[in-house]
């Protein structure tokens, strides 16, 4: 298993914002965590990346315990995290925060390949990679935060609302994207409000409400879970 989570509570303050759960992902899969607004989604990947320090519990990638481990060290053991809100570095342009993505690599050639590769998937960054992040569509920023994320090779990719405030259209873009991105072989953390798309992108899924996993199983069946629209709204029934 690639990433394991066991017994895992995460607290700020006195508030509990996730009590105790259990989560693996295999390697090679797409996995879905959703769940209403407060479900304790985003706080679980900033735990994983080691943003956020657990309570309790243990994190395990590639079978070494992550926890309690540095935010960086954790990237450079293959965790590439994409936060939700678009967090370009705004003062450089659209070609240094791709290679920001590459800082801890010194292959310069995979590098360049890997860009040509993600201005093939974004042909519009390969027009403007000479602008100011801050200058760019919140559609374009997305697309560089997830060029940049990719830019480390990870082994796990942690996606937090990747379609959040996006057009239509460009939810579309996005949606094709993290498929491309597995179907290159990556493995998939996807956090996302937008409960078809996700289920539609992986292969399983958790749901969350209040920091609990209520339901697990096969994406595909879990979108014909009658109950799945109750945990959204948090009255899944006990």
């Amino acid at each position: 298993m690639l990433l394991e989570i066991n017994n895992l509570w995460v607290h700020y303050g006195e508030a509990v914002a996730v009590a105790g759960i259990d989560l693996q992902v295999q390697e090679g899969l797409a996995v879905a965590l959703i769940g209403a607004n407060g479900a304790g989604k985003t706080t679980i990947l900033r735990t994983i990346s080691g943003l956020i320090n657990p309570t309790q519990g243990e994190i395990r990638f590639s079978e070494r315990k992550i926890n309690g481990l540095r935010a960086d060290t954790i990237v450079s053991l293959g965790i590439s995290h994409c936060p939700e809100g678009r967090h370009v570095f705004p003062n450089i342009n659209v070609m240094e925060n791709l290679l920001m993505g590459a800082y801890l690599r010194s292959d310069k050639k995979e590098i360049e390949r890997d860009i040509e590769w993600i201005f093939n998937l974004f042909p519009v960054l390969k027009k403007i990679d000479k602008h100011m992040a801050a200058t760019l569509s919140g559609g374009e920023q997305q697309m560089l935060v997830l060029g940049r994320a990719m830019m480390s090779q990870p082994k796990l990719l942690l996606l937090d609302e990747p379609s959040l405030g996006l057009a239509p259209l460009l939810v579309d873009v996005i949606s094709r994207t993290i498929s491309s991105f597995h179907q290159k072989g990556m493995t998939i953390l996807l956090v996302e409000q937008n409960m078809r798309m996700a289920l539609s992108l992986t292969q399983w899924g958790y749901v969350l409400e209040t920091g609990r996993v209520r339901l697990e199983g096969k994406s595909e069946e879990l979108v014909k879970d009658k109950s799945l629209e109750d945990a959204y709204l948090g009255i899944l029934k006990r």
